[in-house]
């Protein structure tokens, strides 16, 4: 028996090879895993023996040859074993390849084009493929923590563990073609055709539902905070969890001052800033503390002993904060079920996908903030300093809200949100009576434009003072007049945040 060694990840590969060696294998290897495989005192064979051919273009040709294709190639027929016989060529039983690091070539910060490029491999997918379209007849691994049970098999191989093995080769080289192609692909990122590779991370208890199976995955090499965030203490998270969980962190993102973020079902239920984390909570809870009550909360400072005291006393899911001071994670470790994340610094995704039937729509992802906006007064009274400040802080809560969106909201805290009503004056009216007697003197956010003038009335009654909203429509006349027959003051930004 036959088998081919070459590998970049070495792990595990000399005891591999030495235990193949026992079961009868004759060893053939290149480049590095040769020598690897050499100084441990392994009997192995360099591909030149069998190819009869030197490696040429700096080792870019090495087992790009028919004495080892064909080795690999031949089905176990009396034709194809006879057409080798004819060419002086051994069958290869084992092949054993995993390929040059392009990932994690690719990742370093100095990392140059031509060196990316160099770390293409070649000969290594080639084989690998072919492997693994023959797996009736050759085992193709590309797991090092395959080996042991590989090896357990020998002799008495299934062929349905090699379809498995052919399977897992064949997912490993589309995911390095995935790599590659991504790497090359314009800045555009929204080229013709557009590769996605997942790898699962672990499996969740469940979906939404318990009776959906789910799993959380990484695409690619990707970091994420709240994918790569690390659990503290608490049960294990959920499909839910994770899901308002990167909701709730996105909304923290968008403000620089102490925040606290309240989700719930992948909406903000509530949004409060203060001078300290702990007056951020209070105006967050304050805002709504029935909807809060079993959701997900989110702070941008590490979370100190005096806002934990305050949490401890809620029902929460879960808490997002960057980092716990000893005494809050003391605190709030005691609450057994409760998850507390860590959550892990990484760059915000370029792209949202959103799944349809047979395919997906994709976009670039709205990173849009305030600098994007243009902030133009379009009524005779200009809003306050504290009007403007309270505008600019719930439109970027309403960024955040399932559309149609309205948020109203003072003094660094939300009052009332509408959320994904199939009308603006709907979502306006629930906002509002969310809100009770706090509207009176709130702003309002829209995260479209007003078709009518019945926005700007209805606000007006409950006592709101001023709006923001993009503008554009064809009526916007009609709520500007109303505006200013009103009292209002009115904002527009030229920039809508619909949110499906």
């Amino acid at each position: 028996m036959r088998a081919i060694l070459s590998v970049s990840n070495k792990t595990g590969i000399v005891d591999f090879a030495k235990c193949l060696v026992e079961k009868g294998f004759e060893i053939i290897s290149t480049g590095g895993t040769f020598k690897t495989l050499r100084d441990a005192g392994v009997a192995v064979r360099y591909v030149t023996e069998i190819t009869g051919f030197p490696e040429i273009l700096e080792g870019r040709v090495k087992t790009l040859h028919p004495a080892v294709h064909g080795g690999i190639l031949a089905r176990r027929t009396p034709e194809h074993l006879a057409q080798l016989d004819q060419q002086d060529i051994t069958p290869i039983d084992l092949v054993c390849v995993n390929l040059y690091p392009f990932r994690e070539t690719i990742a370093k910060p100095d990392v140059t084009f031509n060196d990316a490029i160099e770390n293409i491999d070649i000969g290594g997918p080639a084989m690998i493929r072919a492997s693994a379209k023959n797996h009736e007849s050759v085992l193709i691994v590309v797991d090092p923590s395959d080996y042991p049970e590989i090896l357990g098999n020998l002799g008495n191989v299934t062929s349905g563990y090699r379809k498995y093995l052919a399977q897992k080769a064949f997912a490993h080289t589309a995911a390095y073609d995935t790599a590659i192609a991504n790497y090359l692909a314009p800045s555009s990122s929204l080229p013709a055709q557009k590769t996605v590779e997942l790898t699962q991370v672990m499996e969740l208890r469940y979906g939404e539902n318990p009776h959906q199976k789910a799993a959380l995955y990484r695409e690619g090499s990707q970091k994420g905070t709240v994918l790569d965030a690390e659990v503290l203490h608490g049960k294990a998270m959920s499909f839910n969890n994770y899901t308002d969980a990167e909701a709730c962190w996105n909304l923290s993102t968008e403000f620089s001052e102490p925040t606290v973020v309240g989700v719930k079902h992948a909406n903000p239920c509530a949004v409060g800033t203060g001078e300290t984390l702990a007056q951020a909570w209070q105006r967050a809870y304050e805002a709504d503390p029935v909807s809060i009550f079993g959701g997900i909360v989110a702070v941008n400072r590490p979370l100190d002993a005096d806002t934990a005291r305050a949490l401890k006393d809620v029902f929460l899911e879960v808490i997002l904060a960057p980092e716990y001071t000893p005494e809050a994670f003391e605190i709030l470790s005691k609450k057994k079920n409760l998850r507390l994340m860590k959550v892990a610094q990484a760059p915000k995704p370029t792209l949202d996908y959103k799944r349809i039937n047979g395919g997906f729509v994709v976009q670039e992802a709205d990173t849009l903030g305030l600098e994007g906006i243009q902030q133009t007064v379009v009524t005779r009274r200009a809003p306050t300093e504290q009007e403007l400040q309270d505008l600019l802080f719930t439109w970027r809560v309403v960024k955040h809200v399932k559309s149609n969106a309205i948020v109203v909201g003072k003094d660094g805290r939300t009052t009332g949100i509408g959320v994904g009503q199939v009308n603006r004056i709907w979502a306006t009216k629930q906002a509002i009576e969310h809100a009770g007697e706090h509207a009176r003197g709130s702003v309002l956010a829209s995260d479209a434009f007003f078709p009518f003038d019945d926005v700007v009335k209805t606000a007006a009654a409950a006592g709101i003072t001023a709006i923001i909203q993009p503008g554009g429509s064809v009526r916007d006349e009609d709520s500007i007049k109303a505006a200013d027959e009103l009292g209002i003051a009115m904002v527009f930004t030229g920039v809508r945040h619909f949110r499906h």
